[in-house]
Protein backbone atom coordinates (compact mmCIF):
# COMPACT_ATOMS: atom_id res chain seq x y z
CA UNK A 1 0.00 0.00 0.00
CA UNK A 2 3.15 2.62 0.80
CA UNK A 3 3.91 1.96 -2.82
CA UNK A 4 0.10 3.62 -3.95
CA UNK A 5 0.97 6.87 -1.34
CA UNK A 6 4.60 7.73 -2.77
CA UNK A 7 3.32 7.15 -6.46
CA UNK A 8 0.32 9.41 -5.95
CA UNK A 9 2.44 11.97 -3.63
CA UNK A 10 5.07 11.41 -6.49
CA UNK A 11 2.31 12.50 -8.87
CA UNK A 12 1.14 15.63 -6.73
CA UNK A 13 4.94 17.14 -6.57
CA UNK A 14 5.71 16.35 -10.54
CA UNK A 15 2.49 18.40 -11.06
CA UNK A 16 3.28 21.38 -8.56
CA UNK A 17 6.37 21.60 -9.78
CA UNK A 18 5.17 22.02 -14.14
CA UNK A 19 2.54 23.75 -13.13
CA UNK A 20 4.59 26.31 -10.94
CA UNK A 21 7.50 26.62 -13.37
CA UNK A 22 4.93 27.12 -16.31
CA UNK A 23 3.14 29.76 -14.21
CA UNK A 24 6.21 31.89 -13.58
CA UNK A 25 7.07 31.40 -17.23
CA UNK A 26 3.74 32.83 -17.79
CA UNK A 27 4.71 35.50 -15.72
CA UNK A 28 7.74 36.94 -17.52
CA UNK A 29 5.99 36.34 -20.91
CA UNK A 30 2.90 38.41 -19.92
CA UNK A 31 4.35 42.16 -21.77
CA UNK A 32 0.78 44.13 -20.97
CA UNK A 33 1.99 47.48 -18.66
CA UNK A 34 -1.01 48.45 -17.77
CA UNK A 35 -2.23 48.21 -14.22
CA UNK A 36 -4.32 44.85 -15.28
CA UNK A 37 -1.09 43.80 -16.62
CA UNK A 38 1.11 44.19 -13.35
CA UNK A 39 -2.18 42.44 -11.53
CA UNK A 40 -1.56 39.21 -14.05
CA UNK A 41 2.54 39.31 -13.18
CA UNK A 42 1.99 39.08 -9.53
CA UNK A 43 -1.08 36.46 -9.88
CA UNK A 44 1.27 34.09 -12.05
CA UNK A 45 4.64 34.63 -9.86
CA UNK A 46 2.11 33.83 -6.54
CA UNK A 47 0.71 30.75 -8.40
CA UNK A 48 4.08 30.35 -9.55
CA UNK A 49 5.62 29.97 -5.97
CA UNK A 50 2.89 28.68 -4.81
CA UNK A 51 3.90 25.29 -7.16
CA UNK A 52 7.18 25.25 -6.48
CA UNK A 53 6.56 25.36 -2.71
CA UNK A 54 3.73 22.53 -2.98
CA UNK A 55 6.79 20.63 -5.00
CA UNK A 56 9.17 21.10 -2.39
CA UNK A 57 6.47 19.99 0.43
CA UNK A 58 5.87 16.67 -1.86
CA UNK A 59 9.81 16.26 -1.82
CA UNK A 60 10.16 16.31 2.28
CA UNK A 61 7.36 14.22 2.69
CA UNK A 62 8.65 11.33 0.45
CA UNK A 63 12.49 11.54 1.50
Amino acid sequence: MSEWINSIIFGVGFLAFVLGISSIIMAFIATRSTPAGIQEKVEYGFFGVSGLILCALMVYVLV
